[in-house]
């Protein structure tokens, strides 16, 4: 993916989420949060979740959606995507460090007017000291717009090409009228026609001597 199709974002430092008291509980963390920001006031309709994996077995995302249109109200937390595997077995490296990319399609909801991210990462297995995510993307979903004019080159050529094509050609309506009046000459030659039948060697009712062969 080139980054130049990426939306601005700010990625925030994984945060554990560990019960009971973390100054007491000295066992690792199987959860993790990351939140990913984008500028105030700014929204993203979100094509793809791309990242690269570093030992995270199951991903969840949820989504702060804003209302738009005739759905405007308070923005909420919804989930698009629930307990994504991205390692086989969370005991084993493979999987552990592959790239991801998670497409709308792919996601429980309409990934639309989004103001931020929260990525919930888990880990079950104790083998690997720590896990994440890393170079998070989001591409945003670019709507074509089917009556978007063509390009002023692309008239201008069309026009000249329509022009070059055109010269030293008769009219059209000239050749149309033309074609008719030899189709109406046709008809009329075909009903006057005679269907007399000619001798072999009869010629304007007299026969051509030379024609004749003597046996």
């Amino acid at each position: 993916m080139s980054a130049t199709l990426a939306v601005p974002c700010t990625v925030k430092t994984p945060v554990a989420l560990q019960l009971g008291d973390s100054k007491s509980d000295t066992s690792r963390p199987g959860v993790y949060i990351i939140d990913v920001t984008l500028p105030i006031g700014r929204t993203v309709n979100i094509e793809e979740l791309c990242f690269k994996n570093f030992y995270t077995a199951f991903l969840t995302v949820r989504l702060l959606r804003r209302g738009s249109g005739e759905q405007e109200g308070p923005a909420r937390w919804v989930t698009c995507v629930r307990d994504r595997r991205l390692m086989p077995s969370p005991h084993s490296e493979e999987a552990s460090q592959d790239y991801f990319s998670i497409h709308r399609r792919q996601m429980l909801v309409k990934p639309d007017n989004v103001g931020s991210l929260r990525l919930i990462l888990r880990q079950p297995s104790s083998v690997w000291l720590s896990f994440a995510l890393e170079d998070v993307r989001i591409v945003p979903h670019i709507k074509e717009d089917p009556e978007k004019e063509a390009p002023d080159w692309l008239s201008d050529l069309t026009h000249v090409d329509q022009h070059s094509n055109l010269e030293g050609l008769p009219d059209p309506q000239t050749v149309s009228s033309s074609i008719q009046q030899m189709w109406a000459l046709t008809e009329l030659m075909q009903t006057n026609q005679t269907t007399a039948s000619i001798g072999r060697f009869d010629v304007d009712g007299c026969y051509d001597i030379n024609l004749l062969s003597f046996t």
